[in-house]
């Protein structure tokens, strides 16, 4: 899967998508709930980190299979709503299962 750039791209958005789970479900709630700050403060250190290597990946893969800038955009706005990743991902991983089609542009 780390072979390819979609691949890298596949699995950084699927971390930052869980990254975005942790910090709204367990870190958040912990900090206001519970009165424990350091929950946001490293699950918010890992998801920014997460966040900014998804940008990465975004960019060299719409480099590497040319997508166009609609799709670019698309992964863009995927990376800023909860369980967007989720969706853009598997969009992906559904049109790389299908024989003799390569990725959208």
């Amino acid at each position: 899967m780390l072979k390819t750039s979609l691949g890298r791209f596949r699995a950084v958005a699927l971390a930052e998508g869980l990254s975005v789970i942790a910090l709204f479900f367990i870190a958040m709630p912990l900090k206001y709930a519970a009165g424990i700050p350091e929950a946001v403060k490293f699950t918010g250190w890992v998801h920014g980190l997460l966040f900014v290597l998804y940008l990465f990946a975004l960019m060299e893969a719409a480099i590497t299979y040319r997508w166009s800038i609609v799709r670019v955009l698309g992964g863009l706005a995927a990376s800023l709503l909860p369980f967007g990743t989720f969706v853009f991902e598997a969009r992906l991983r559904r049109e790389a299962q299908q024989p003799d089609v390569e990725p959208a542009r």
